[in-house]
């Protein structure tokens, strides 16, 4: 998705000019060093190698990544520096990717660029949502470190629509992204949903990440609900922690499933136990979670799931995670002058990440629904660009007609 010459930075590695060919991979993706950690780059960059036409094993592309880009930070490497100021200003909700990638392609164009972040600490996903197995938080914030290094601010703590209005930021800047990302773990709205140890992904992620010394000692059997790819984090990552048993409860198939299949074949190797054509229908426990309760199901003759009559099972657990998905932030950015919401998502024009006709761009998982970091970056990096282009177009003097 961002574009990087990757045949020109191996050969850059390969004559011995790795900062060259940190350089090289920077330019087109400044999250070059945590995309090649936590991208498929099984699916994006090895699996389109041309080796595995010749039935060879594909060149590690996304270790050859990291070795670059971790040179360039261990020896203080920069490439990029800040443009000649424009004068035109713009707020960026959210410290995530997307806006971490447009910050610093703004402020290379000149632009001067405040990014607003509710956290106590920047990097969305990467540093808080990520498993810890992909990407530690210290080496987040160390990416966080060098992207914002190029000269743009970071309020932390500033939430958007709470502490600070939007109709504020549009009267102050020139131009808003929207970059915020999606909203805290979905409900299934089970009965006991809300038993302590029963928890959402990305919180339980979280605090895997962030609290010193995270145990689950008490832990014996989780059942984590899901079949993407957060659910397989989740589920690698507790075996990890020394869970003895770990279920991933699927309401579909293994062909169904929306996660990755070199990830899942990871997951079985380590030891994860899988439950599929089963639906959660309630969390039991008295004070706390015991168990999860679940039906089998199976497809219509119409191609719909549906339940099987009289095959309610229970799955004793004593850690419930929900893998489900995000909530859409529809209500926080519902009104917004120019701004169209579909499924939830902030619709942008492909080209330019512009929000319809307003000052309201937008990139990331708000926009695009939930995809990598790759994707992020670039279309906080296309933003970028939209409103340059917006900028200058607004800064041409309009022609007139002149009527003899």
């Amino acid at each position: 998705p961002t574009a990087i010459d990757t045949p020109e930075f191996i050969k850059r590695i390969a004559t011995g000019n790795v900062s060259g060919a940190a350089e090289t991979i920077l330019e087109a993706n400044i999250l070059g060093h945590s995309c090649a950690s936590v991208c498929p780059v099984e699916v994006l960059c090895a699996g389109s190698c041309v080796y595995n036409r010749l039935g060879e094993p594909p060149i590690m592309i996304g270790r050859l990544q990291r070795h670059a880009t971790e040179y360039a930070y261990d020896r203080g490497l920069r490439f990029f520096k800040k443009g000649r100021s424009t004068g035109k200003r713009v707020a960026l909700v959210g410290a995530g990717p997307a806006s971490l990638a447009c910050a610093h392609e703004l402020t290379r164009l000149g632009h001067e660029a405040v990014v607003f972040e509710g956290r106590k600490i920047p990097g969305g996903l990467n540093a808080t949502g990520v498993a810890p197995y992909k990407l530690h938080a210290e080496e987040a914030l160390r990416e966080v470190a060098y992207v914002q290094a190029i000269g743009f601010e970071i309020r932390m703590g500033t939430r958007v629509g709470i502490d600070l209005s939007f109709e504020q930021l549009t009267s102050d800047f020139d131009a808003v992204f929207l970059g915020m990302g999606l909203g805290p773990d979905s409900r299934l709205d089970l009965p006991g949903e809300d038993l302590p140890g029963c928890v959402g992904a990305v919180s339980l992620i979280e605090r895997l990440k962030n609290e010193a010394g995270f145990r689950l000692p008490d832990i014996h059997h989780a059942a984590v609900i899901g079949g993407g790819n957060t659910a397989i984090d989740v589920v690698r990552e507790l075996k990890h922690l020394g869970v003895p048993r770990v279920t991933m409860v699927y309401r579909r198939g293994e062909a169904e499933m929306s996660g990755y299949a070199h990830e899942l074949k990871s997951a079985r190797q380590e030891g994860v136990e899988l439950c599929f054509w089963a639906a959660p229908i309630a969390v039991e426990g008295q004070g706390r979670v015991s168990a999860l309760r679940c039906e089998r199901t199976r497809m219509s003759a119409s191609g719909s799931l549906e339940p099987i009559p009289g095959s309610a099972f229970t799955l004793q657990a004593d850690l419930v995670v929900k893998a489900t998905g995000q909530e859409k932030l529809a209500t926080l950015l519902a009104g917004l002058p120019g701004v169209t919401l579909e499924r939830g998502r902030v619709v942008v024009d492909p080209a330019t990440g512009r929000a319809g006709k307003s000052k309201f761009f937008a990139g990331g998982d708000c926009a695009n629904g939930g995809k990598e970091v790759v994707n992020a970056a670039a279309e906080g990096k296309r933003a970028a660009r939209g409103m340059d282009a917006f900028f200058k177009a607004a800064a041409r003097p309009v022609e007139r007609e002149v009527t003899v």
